[in-house]
């Protein structure tokens, strides 16, 4: 672990460094990628221009929702997210050749042509999120307080796994980053509203089947003092590490079956 750890950060390094050699393009990409990503919120503004509440959530609540998403999946997209690009590889035979490398083959998937801009999805939802947490009306006592780190690590490791979920089931269909993205980014869009907006059987989905309600929404029915919409046990709402680790592991079980079923490109 300590080998494939220290093999990820040189390989890291070596992106940052060539990044680092266009200082005037990064800029651009980055505050170019916090714009873009902005829009979502703004859109979320524009809507409470029109309503007080969404689905019993104010703006305030519902930008904690949107900056914890947020940031989940843009640690999670940063640290791992190049993972995606797997059936690429596997199609032009790259994939081949991390294969007889000395380095695990997850380490140099998961950090070749590691993208530092995507800082800027990252960097816009704490500013979100830092307004949301001046406005929000919360008691805050320590149960809430431990929660929010706890949440948020967790959400990073969900996405995460999705992320490896999505590379491992390219070993079988090479054409399906979009299927991945549905999850992926698909799931940071849905989590970024209130679950209270969604019909039942999607909470029921996203609760027990793809764990994205363990991303926010159910902590943060703690942390803001709403009702379970489902109305599920309370313990629920602390559950988001056990969630991350289960669904962590069967990530790492896709990952080792897809690999062992890969048979190379013939190139």
């Amino acid at each position: 672990m300590a080998d494939a750890l220290r093999a990820y950060g040189w390989i890291v390094a070596m992106w940052v460094r060539s990044t680092m050699v266009y200082r005037a393009s990064f800029a651009m990409l980055t505050v170019g990628q916090f714009v873009v990503t902005g829009f979502d919120f703004v859109a979320i503004f524009i809507m409470f221009v029109h309503t007080d509440t969404l689905g019993g959530f104010d703006l305030p609540e519902v930008a904690f929702l949107y900056a914890t998403s947020g940031i989940a999946m843009g640690t999670a997209d940063l640290l791992i997210g190049s993972i995606e690009r797997l059936g690429r590889r596997i199609r032009d035979g790259s994939l081949d050749v991390m294969l007889i490398r000395p380095v695990p083959t997850f380490v140099q998937a998961a950090a070749d042509d590691f993208a530092l801009r995507r800082l800027g999805r990252i960097v816009q939802s704490l500013v979100v999120f830092g307004w949301a947490m001046v406005a929000v009306d919360v008691h805050w006592t320590w149960d809430r307080i431990v929660l929010m780190p706890v949440m948020l690590v967790s959400g990073t490791v969900i996405f995460a796994s999705i992320f490896v979920l999505g590379a491992a089931f390219q070993f079988a269909a090479t054409d399906a980053a979009e299927v991945a993205n549905a999850f992926t980014y698909g799931g940071n869009f849905l989590t970024q509203y209130p679950p209270t907006i969604f019909a039942k059987d999607l909470l029921r989905a996203a609760t027990f089947g793809i764990p994205l309600a363990f991303v926010n929404w159910l902590p943060a029915l703690h942390i803001l003092g709403h009702p379970d919409p489902l109305g599920l046990p309370k313990a629920f709402q602390f559950a988001s590490p056990l969630a991350a680790v289960a669904l962590a592991l069967v990530a790492a079980l896709a990952w080792r079956a897809g690999l062992r079923s890969y048979r190379s490109t013939g190139s």
